[in-house]
């Protein structure tokens, strides 16, 4: 999975693009600043627009060419970013480090996905928020008309409802929601999909 993501992040473009995610944005804005961390975030296009937005910013990766080029996007929007490569266990965080985690496209594999999101809500403080949006059940068909919107093309990496509310059940969710998507970013999403949204809040 690190050779592919290092591959596809190995061009000059951005593949994603190099603004936030719509709905991150759209919710994000609305709070104050405080310490965030970004899980699987690439190219740095979401941790970026949060520096920029005065928060103290985290993020990891697998990729190696991901936090270059997201260090580059930062050098270049004269923010700096706390950006570290590996897997999540290995990373240094504590419990009770952030006031918000960002899980935009995050889709872990399912042998961790579930220890990796308790370990992603062990590190948020009480009242800490989480930010979600990533690829549903439902995007199989969209996939099926479109390559070009992009996502896991293993169904078992998708989100369902339930899944959301198993994991993140311990949480106080202020939305939660399935909708359709047409989605603008980069080259990576280009095209309508089916996606989950949520935001939540720890007790």
């Amino acid at each position: 999975m690190k050779e592919m993501w290092d591959e596809r992040y190995s061009t000059e473009e951005y593949v994603y693009g190099e603004v936030p995610n719509e709905y991150f944005h759209s919710r994000f804005t609305q709070f104050d600043p405080g310490e965030i961390l970004f899980a699987a975030e690439g190219e740095g296009r979401n941790a970026v627009f949060a520096a920029k937005c005065d928060w103290k910013v985290t993020a990891f990766d697998q990729s190696e060419a991901g936090k270059r080029k997201a260090l580059k996007l930062a050098e270049k929007h004269k923010v700096a970013l706390d950006y570290r490569v590996g897997d999540l266990p290995s990373l240094g965080f504590e419990k009770g480090d952030f006031d918000a985690i960002a899980l935009v496209y995050a889709h872990f594999p399912v042998e961790v996905r579930k220890k990796y999101h308790e370990l992603l809500i062990s590190y948020l403080r009480r009242d800490g928020l989480i930010f979600f949006e990533g690829f549903s059940k439902k995007h199989k068909k969209y996939q099926e008309k479109n390559p070009k919107v992009g996502g896991p093309k293993e169904e078992a990496l998708l989100f369902s409802i339930e899944e959301i509310k198993e994991d993140f059940g311990s949480l106080n969710f202020l939305e939660l929601y399935e909708t359709e998507v047409d989605l603008k970013e980069g080259t990576g999403h280009d095209g309508l999909g089916a996606v989950i949204r949520f935001v939540a809040q720890k007790k």
